[in-house]
């Protein structure tokens, strides 16, 4: 039988961190818990794994690999000692490429008071521009978080209270230069679905919002909140980047490093990754390269790395 692309989930987005005491604070006070930790001494990293995971949740009690909105934090090891030391966060030159990632909460206006009464900085408040109903957060690196309300701003304005279990890792988003040949990548490679598209002309630029079907979403996307949702993927197209041969967004590996990939999990990895020799892919790491054989990663048009691991509840494989 053949890798199955309906069961593909968008498992995690992988940021690299300075302190990941401090980091893991900020997350878990906008709700998300620990699911797992991996530690490397001989190669001196650590991983940490953030999602929500309550009653009120999307996947609640779920196997990490088995979920999509995880937040995978890297820490090499005495960069928290280092005072010179700073990740890229993705929206300046040199490095921009990978943008934000996005929690959606339940009172919009409650939710980010709580955060400004806690210490946590802003790139954009509520009452900042012309958008009344977006919020970005910065996190202990600097990278943006988007705030966004499951509900209407106008429907909150009043709302004191906020829960945090029933906030969602909604989306992660990064810039592509061709909208068209990322489109058909996410879509034919990879099996996800457009889901929605934001066209915002007097500003040159296009956000595309791709997934993996949502059981706890309604069937039909198109009159479906999308805000509820977890494990979307937003590409932002800046208008006329395809046509410039010399432009090229950063993938967050070279340096100045930051970001460093998203994932997706599948039903069956050795099959997943025969199809996708079988698309001519570009590969950055094959099953069968290295000392890891339990992972794979590919490279999408704009070269940003996709990490490629198993569904451990459809098939055990690392026994984690």
């Amino acid at each position: 039988m053949a890798t199955d692309m309906s069961k593909y989930q968008f498992n995690h987005t992988m940021l690299r961190v300075k302190d990941p005491t401090a980091t893991i604070k900020f997350y878990e006070f906008l709700g998300m818990k620990q699911m797992n930790k991996m530690d490397f001494p001989d190669n001196k990293f650590s991983l940490y794994f953030l999602a929500y995971d309550n009653a009120k949740s999307t996947s609640p009690g779920s196997h990490w690999t088995d979920r999509q909105g995880i937040l995978e934090l890297t820490h090499n090891h005495g960069t928290e000692n280092d005072p010179n030391f700073k990740v890229a966060n993705g929206n300046s030159e040199p490095g921009k490429g990978f943008g934000h990632v996005c929690v959606s909460v339940d009172n919009i206006q409650a939710a980010c008071k709580r955060l400004e009464d806690a210490g946590y900085k802003f790139q954009k408040r509520l009452t900042d521009g012309r958008m009344k109903h977006i919020a970005f957060a910065l996190d202990p690196d600097s990278y943006w978080v988007e705030i966004i309300g499951q509900n209407p701003a106008d429907q909150t304005e009043g709302v004191k209270e906020t829960d945090v279990s029933t906030y969602r890792f909604n989306h992660t988003m990064i810039r592509v230069k061709d909208k068209d040949a990322s489109l058909k990548f996410y879509q034919e490679t990879l099996g996800m679905t457009l889901v929605r598209t934001s066209d915002n002309p007097s500003a040159e630029f296009t956000l595309y919002f791709l997934g993996y079907p949502d059981a706890s979403s309604p069937s039909d996307p198109s009159t479906s909140n999308q805000a509820f949702r977890e494990g979307l993927l937003e590409l932002t197209y800046n208008y006329g980047t395809e046509k410039d041969a010399n432009f090229k967004y950063h993938d967050g590996n070279a340096e100045p490093q930051g970001f460093g990939h998203i994932c997706i999990s599948v039903d069956d990895l050795d099959k997943a990754c025969g199809r996708f020799e079988a698309e001519g892919v570009r590969w950055k790491k094959r099953l069968t390269d290295g000392r890891m054989k339990n992972v794979a990663f590919i490279l999408d048009p704009d070269g940003y790395w996709i990490e490629v691991i198993q569904n451990e509840k459809i098939k055990q494989r690392w026994n984690i």
